[in-house]
């Protein structure tokens, strides 16, 4: 008899005795997942809407990624970076032929990448002016939970109980081009913004701001980082989301899907800073992991061989049109935006209602910006699940009417 069969169930109570109580975890026991499906211990089936938070672009069980894995696992799964490691080159020789990059830097994750660019800003900026170290970033953004990529983020429930957080840094009101030509100056080395904003629920910058920002980056001298953590990748119908918009950024910052659902990330330069970081000045024990390099390769080898990204853009594009018509039967919907297959749906009230509602109907969605249901399907997503996705929608908000 199967072990696991055995085991007593997981439950919330036994979750606070032994974690810190960081999460609010759902009250279901996952024992796989299969295709855009997870199934949970009880027998119950899950379309997941939000990828592990926008981490698994091919859903579960992707046969490609899976011996990838298996593959280099058999080789050598970890040696340190005191070594050349086949699958990391590979990797970066990828990722700068799709971006037109110069170098590469792996990490293990988003916020690890993000405070690896205010790094490798200052260190670039140092060489012009010893006062060059202002950071800037954008309201309603998200940039991580370490201490530099907390202070990047600007919502105070995110500070409270740590400050002081890092000198030298401060916000620019979101496609406020006013504001942002008010606070760069000379001394700033580093501008960074999500070209469209996750958390922030899925807003793009504006064409008005952009342009302002490339003005200002050649008069004043400064870069700009794009954190294309959770929109890049495929997510919006290109590989990063940048390429939606007429300005370039001079560093990116990837993870999440990056991995093929290994923990990886990248830091991408392009020539500007291709010599600020020299040997020594920075470093990471796991970052370019061999096995999460080899994951992260077949994930965009799969990618590029099933046209994943005109998927994004075309079922999104309709995904769209199919909410824009829920809207105009339901009040609760203020607005849809959409880049690819980055969802959000307004709505009315706090989104978090939501959340069990679309889980009794099978369906894994999730809140953010408070009145924001996020949609971060796989790319592998059905027409048909997709269609599900609206049906359950629809019934909630229906539902909503009824409610005494």
């Amino acid at each position: 008899m199967n072990d696991t069969l055995l085991a007593p169930p997981l439950t919330l109570e036994k979750e606070s005795e032994l974690f810190f109580h960081t999460y609010s975890r759902l009250p279901i026991e996952i024992s796989h997942g299969e295709g855009n499906y997870l199934f949970a211990k009880d027998g119950r089936k899950f379309l997941d809407m939000i990828a592990g938070i926008g981490v698994n672009a091919l859903g579960y069980g992707n046969l490609r990624v899976l011996n990838a894995i298996t593959e280099q696992a058999k080789k050598v799964i970890h040696t340190s970076n005191l070594f050349m490691l086949e699958p990391q080159f590979k990797l970066a020789e990828k990722l700068l032929a799709l971006t037109g990059f110069s170098k590469v830097f792996f990490c293990n994750s988003g916020a690890e990448a993000n405070e690896g660019a205010m790094k490798l800003a200052r260190k670039w900026a140092s060489q012009f002016s010893s006062e060059k170290k202002q950071l800037l970033s954008l309201t309603n953004g998200f940039h991580g939970r370490t201490y530099g990529a907390v202070t990047l983020t600007a919502k105070a429930k995110y500070h409270e109980g740590f400050e002081p957080l890092l000198p030298e840094t401060g916000y620019i009101s979101f496609n406020d081009a006013d504001d942002l030509e008010r606070k760069v100056s000379d001394k700033t080395a580093a501008v960074f913004v999500e070209y469209v904003q996750g958390e922030g629920g899925i807003c793009g910058l504006s064409e008005a701001f952009l342009n302002r920002l490339n003005e200002l980056r050649a008069k004043h001298n400064f870069l700009i980082v794009a954190d294309e953590v959770q929109a890049g990748v495929g997510r919006t119908g290109k590989f990063f989301s940048y390429e939606h918009f007429a300005v370039l950024p001079d560093v990116i910052c990837a993870a999440k899907p990056i991995g093929g659902g290994l923990p990886l990330g990248a830091i991408i330069g392009n020539a500007r800073v291709a010599e600020a970081f020299t040997k020594g000045i920075h470093g990471t024990t796991f970052g370019g992991n061999p096995v999460a390099c080899a994951a992260g390769l077949a994930l965009i080898e799969e990618l590029e061989e099933k046209n994943l990204l005109q998927h994004a853009s075309e079922l999104g594009a309709q995904f769209k049109a199919e909410l824009l018509t829920l809207s105009r039967k339901h009040i609760q919907i203020r607005a849809v935006r959409q880049y690819g297959l980055m969802i959000g749906i307004s709505t009315s009230r706090d989104a978090s209602y939501y959340v069990p509602k679309m889980l009794e109907k099978g369906i894994i969605v999730n809140a953010t910006n408070t009145n924001v249901i996020r949609l971060l399907p796989p790319l592998t997503l059905t027409e048909s699940e997709m269609h599900d996705c609206v049906k359950a929608l629809d019934e909630v908000f229906r539902a909503e009417w009824f409610e005494v």
